[in-house]
């Protein structure tokens, strides 16, 4: 069969899995379930680099593992939120807009990314410990955030949503420095079951 499937490229494929299930979600209207599934493709994302570190890979294996990585980040932090925020704005035209905008500079970025960590790959090793731009799979945990404080202080979510989203995309592109966060396994685990809990307690379901 074409690919690799070894257990370095296990967790992106789970992670695909819980976004596109995300989709489903939002296309049957329950947002609570796609949020959840946004939170737990970010987890896998956040821990799929360290375990494909843990083996010594051939060119080719590190080449499909940052082309799979970035297809499945498209699906899970660009198709997942921009088909959310379009839900949340009740299918209007400016809704798809924005939402289009939003997945576009998504895929200009991963994009941008591929072609930037091949060319750091050939002159460093190891993972990379500053990134230009806010990465594409931050929107895990930032679409949450602002959709629980929304409900929190009672603003409503059609308004504040796109325009967070539009925010989002803008910076995905601006090449401003950024490092990447050392988070621990469990301090991961933690924020996210406490968002999830945040969302059951504020009934977020539109």
């Amino acid at each position: 069969m074409l690919g690799f499937y070894n257990y370095t490229v296990i967790l992106t494929y789970i992670g695909m899995i819980s976004g596109f299930t995300g989709i489903v979600f939002v296309i049957k209207g329950n947002i609570l379930y796609a949020l959840i599934c946004l939170m737990i493709a970010g987890i896998c994302d956040m821990f799929d680099g360290k375990i494909a570190a843990t083996r010594k890979r051939t060119k080719a294996e590190k080449q499909f593992g940052v082309e799979i990585d970035s297809l499945s980040d498209l699906i899970c932090f660009g198709v997942l939120p921009g088909t959310l925020i379009f839900s949340i704005c009740h299918s209007s035209n400016l809704g798809m807009v924005i939402s289009s905008f939003y997945v576009l500079c998504a895929l200009i970025r991963l994009a941008w990314f591929n072609v930037d960590e091949l060319q750091r790959q050939e002159n460093e090793e190891g993972r990379r410990n500053v990134y230009l731009g806010l990465p594409v799979t931050t929107t895990a945990f930032l679409i949450p955030s602002f959709i629980l404080a929304g409900k929190m202080i009672h603003i409503r979510l059609d308004i504040l949503m796109p325009i967070v989203l539009v925010l989002i995309a803008i910076a995905f592109l601006t090449p401003f420095k950024i490092k990447k966060p050392n988070i621990t396994r469990n301090i991961v685990i933690l924020i996210g079951i406490l968002f999830i809990l945040g969302l059951v307690l504020c009934k977020v379901i539109l």
